[in-house]
């Protein structure tokens, strides 16, 4: 495909020179020849070339950077790409069942596309009218470099409807995959790539359940009996299962879906629980996060630890003072329940709330609930989702651990 040129008005090209990879709408004098999904020259107001990239003119960012160097977007450069991102995760991707995210868009310069790897699955999310126009050539390199002939396309996310391309979602190598497929990740879990959340399960997590496992072992290691822990916004049971110590931590866990609640529970026996829904050591409660934290007040109900992990309450800046809210009611509520000398791991993963925002908004909470607290440690997200260094917007999972007095 022939290129077309976009020009910046004066004064804009400094983040493109320090090579941040979004060009908005606002920033651009003229487009020449570019057509959406297609390749252009980004040129500065004397015409001096910045960058190529890819154009897509229904979105707020109108191009997105592919390389600062001026050579083409071929089959040479993909490959190229691909094997870079590919090849920095191989040291991820040990065992029969491995999961790990293999591209992260535009942290890994490969704006709008998202390859996650599920054992003997690959799925891709192709964000931008340029990716979607290439994804079977995408799905073909991809089959070549890692030896997996099994794609699935997640393609229904608002993200797409942003980029006026339409919500689908199916197979693109391989047929239709299982209900769920068992990875083995920080611990062993099903998924359902289908249907789940994001591409099926939360990888970005899995560094941090880690250091949640080790946290539990710690604070049992100093008491002979047993912890109590409050899994909100649980989804299939993520910071139950990597507790472990299934005798010992009994877990109440709390979700809005029934159908993440059964992988819940699946995953808990998977991982040597058994009857995690009757047992007495995992309750799995569908309920609303909020209303939930309201009744363990009224109700005298208090934790060892508690994990919040909420879905995104801002998609965009126009969405924050709303979010900003939210997440104060949320921790205001959870810091009445921690026991003191307890626990609270809080997660953001709204790419609009930084992570200084995140801080104030959980001190905020803080200040209104009477109690005191003490930051052990921030949480980002899990090595195989890197940040470019350029692109501060790429580290949107933040997290803080607070012990509560």
């Amino acid at each position: 495909m022939d290129e077309g040129a976009i020009r910046l008005k004066p004064g804009r090209d400094k983040p493109i020179r320090r090579r941040h990879p979004w060009v908005f709408s606002g920033a651009i004098a003229h487009a020449e020849d570019a057509v959406d999904g297609g390749i252009v020259r980004i040129i500065d107001h004397r015409n001096r070339f910045l960058a190529r990239g890819c154009w897509n003119s229904q979105s707020q960012i109108q191009a997105r950077v592919l390389s600062w160097r001026d050579e083409p977007i071929d089959a040479a450069w993909w490959r190229r790409m691909l094997s870079r991102a590919i090849d920095a995760r191989a040291h991820l991707l040990q065992g029969e069942r491995p999961a790990c995210r293999l591209v992260n868009a535009e942290n890994d310069f490969l704006p709008g596309l998202i390859v996650d790897r599920y054992a003997d699955w690959l799925v891709l999310q192709a964000l931008t009218g340029f990716v979607d126009q290439r994804k079977e050539r995408i799905a073909d390199a991809l089959a070549e470099l890692t030896g997996i002939a099994k794609i699935y396309e997640r393609g229904d996310l608002e993200a797409r409807s942003r980029e006026g391309l339409p919500l689908e979602k199916g197979a693109l190598r391989g047929g239709p995959p299982p209900a769920t497929l068992e990875i083995e990740s920080d611990a062993r879990y099903l998924v359902d790539i289908a249907n789940g959340q994001k591409t099926g399960f939360y990888l970005d997590q899995r560094d941090n359940r880690r250091v949640f496992a080790s946290l539990v072992k710690r604070q049992l290691s100093r008491d002979a009996g047993s912890l109590r822990l409050l899994n909100l916004f649980c989804y299939t049971g993520g910071f139950a299962v990597a507790a472990g110590e299934f005798g010992r931590v009994k877990s109440v866990n709390v979700d809005s879906s029934y159908a993440a609640l059964e992988l819940a529970e699946a995953n808990l026996e998977l991982n040597g629980y058994r009857s995690a829904r009757h047992g007495e050591n995992a309750e799995l409660i569908q309920a609303d996060a909020f209303d939930y934290l309201r009744h363990c007040q009224r109700e005298g109900e208090q934790f060892d630890m508690v994990a919040l992990d909420p879905p995104k309450f801002a998609r965009h800046k126009g969405q924050l003072q709303r979010a900003a809210r939210g997440y104060k009611d949320l921790n205001l509520q959870a810091l009445k329940v921690v026991i003191p000398g307890g626990l609270l791991l809080s997660f953001s993963c709204s790419g609009a709330v930084n992570r200084d925002l995140f801080q104030k908004i959980v001190f905020g909470a803080l200040a209104d609930s009477g109690r005191e607290a003490q930051l052990l440690r921030h949480f980002g997200a899990a090595s195989d989702h890197p940040v470019a260094l350029s692109f501060p917007e790429g580290e949107y999972l933040k997290g803080l651990l607070l012990r509560v007095y």
